[in-house]
C-alpha cells in the first residue's frame, strides 16, 4: 500500500511531460514551418481541444466507471507517447502537427482525470493531502519539458520530444503493474448517458466545479504565456538575457510546491477556505500585473512571477478533493472528468482571447482580464458557503 501514492504521483509526472512538450519546443517548431509566435496558442488550443473532446467521450460513457482505471491509464500513455513522436517526422505539415497534438490530448483525458479517481479509490482519508501531490506532479511534468530543452540545448529539439515519450511509456507501466484498482471503487455496471451531469444536481458540488472553471479561466494561460512575460522582458531589456526555457520551468514547477503545502494545511483548515485564499491571491496578481510586469527590476519581475505560480495552482488539488467528495460514488470518476472537460473548455476561451489582446492593447495590461476567473471562482465559493469546508 505504501507504494501506492508514489507510482500514482510518478506516474502522473512522467505522462503529463507530454502536454507541453510542442510548447518547450516552440521556437525550434515556428522555424521549421515558417510559422508566426502566435501559433503557440493555436499549438496549446489544440491539445487542451484534444483534451475537452477526450474528457467528453470519456464522460459521456462513463469509461472510469465502468472500466479498469489503472488498464485505462496505461492504454492511454503507450498510444500517446506514440502519437506524440508524430511530430518527429520529416515530411508532415503543420496540419499534421495540429492533429498530433489533438490526439495526444485526447488520450491525456485517460490520464490526468483518471490518476484522480485512482487516488479517490485508494485515499478517502487525507484525499486533499493525496491530491496536492498527483496536482503538483502534474505541474512538474508540465513544466518538465521546459528544463529538457534547456539541458538538451545542444542536442536536436527531436530529443525533448523523444524523452516525454520515453517518459510517458514508463509511467503506464508502472501504473499497470504497481496500482491495482482501490479498495474504495465502486463500478458502474449500466451505461447512462446523460449520467455525467446528475453531480451538478447536487449544490456543493455545483459551488466546488464552479470554484474550479473560474481557477482554469486563468491557471493555463498564466502558464502558457509564462515564457512570453520573459521574452518580452528581454526585449525590453537588451541588456538582460533571460534563460526563458530554464526560467519558465522555474516558474511553473515552483507551484508543485504550493500544491503540497495547500494540500497539508487543507487537513487542517478545510479544503474551501485555503481555496478561496489561493484563488484570492492569484486574482490580485493578475489585476496588479501592470504595475510589475514593466519593473526594471529582473529580480522584482521574477519574484512576482513565482508568487503568482504558487497561487495560480495552489487550490487546483483543492477543487478536486471538494468535487470528489460531494460527486455519487458510482460516478466519481465520470464527475471528475466531466469538470475537467468544462474546466479545460474555458482554457481554450481564455489563452484565445490573451492572445487576440496582444495586438489589441499594450503588453503589460492584458493579463489583467485573467482576473474574470478568480472573480467567478470567489463569487461561487462564498455564495451562501454551500461547499463543504471538509
Amino acid at each position: 500500500m505504501n507504494r501506492i501514492l508514489p507510482t500514482i504521483v510518478i506516474s502522473q509526472f512522467f505522462c503529463t511531460s507530454l502536454w507541453f512538450a510542442g510548447n518547450a519546443v516552440m521556437a525550434d517548431i515556428a522555424l521549421r514551418f515558417n510559422l508566426s509566435n502566435s501559433y503557440l496558442a493555436y499549438l496549446t488550443s489544440a491539445v487542451l481541444l484534444g483534451f475537452i473532446t477526450g474528457t467528453l467521450a470519456f464522460a459521456v460513457l462513463a469509461i472510469s466507471d465502468r472500466f479498469s482505471p489503472s488498464k485505462i491509464f496505461f492504454s492511454c500513455a503507450i498510444i500517446s507517447a506514440v502519437i506524440n513522436l508524430g511530430i518527429t517526422l520529416n515530411e508532415i505539415s503543420s496540419v499534421e502537427l495540429m492533429l498530433f497534438r489533438f490526439l495526444t490530448g485526447f488520450l491525456l483525458a485517460g490520464i490526468y482525470p483518471i490518476g484522480m479517481k485512482i487516488a479517490a479509490d485508494h485515499y478517502q482519508k487525507g484525499l486533499g493531502k493525496s491530491l496536492g501531490f498527483l496536482v503538483g506532479a502534474l505541474v512538474i511534468g508540465t513544466a518538465f519539458p521546459h528544463f529538457l530543452k534547456s539541458m538538451l540545448a545542444t542536442l536536436p529539439w527531436k530529443y525533448v520530444i523523444y524523452s516525454t515519450s520515453l517518459l510517458s511509456t514508463i509511467g503506464g507501466f508502472a501504473m499497470l503493474f504497481l496500482v491495482p484498482d482501490g479498495p474504495f471503487r465502486k463500478t458502474s455496471q449500466k451505461l447512462k448517458l446523460n449520467s455525467f451531469m446528475q453531480s451538478f444536481k447536487n449544490e456543493k458540488f455545483k459551488s466546488a466545479a464552479f470554484g474550479y472553471f473560474g481557477h482554469m479561466w486563468e491557471l493555463y494561460s498564466f502558464w502558457v504565456f509564462v515564457p512570453v512575460i520573459l521574452t518580452t522582458y528581454n526585449n525590453r531589456h537588451l541588456n538582460t538575457n533571460l534563460d526563458v526555457s530554464l526560467l519558465s520551468f522555474v516558474i511553473i514547477v515552483v507551484g508543485s510546491l504550493a500544491c503540497l503545502f495547500s494540500g497539508l494545511i487543507a487537513e487542517r483548515f478545510g479544503a474551501k477556505k485555503i481555496a478561496t485564499i489561493s484563488l484570492a491571491i492569484s486574482g490580485l496578481c493578475c489585476i496588479i500585473s501592470p504595475l510589475i510586469l514593466v519593473s526594471s527590476s529582473s529580480v522584482v519581475l521574477l519574484t512576482f512571477l513565482l508568487i503568482w505560480s504558487m497561487a495560480v495552482i495552489a487550490d487546483s488539488p483543492l477543487f478536486s478533493t471538494l468535487v470528489a467528495q460531494n460527486a455519487p460514488d458510482a460516478t466519481k470518476g465520470t464527475s471528475l472528468t466531466i469538470v475537467n472537460c468544462i474546466g479545460f473548455a474555458l482554457t481554450i476561451i481564455s489563452i484565445q482571447f490573451i492572445d487576440a489582446l496582444r495586438n489589441k492593447i499594450d503588453a503589460q495590461y492584458i493579463y489583467m482580464f485573467l482576473a474574470i476567473g478568480p472573480a467567478f471562482g470567489l463569487g461561487a465559493l462564498l455564495k451562501k458557503s454551500k461547499v463543504s469546508k471538509s
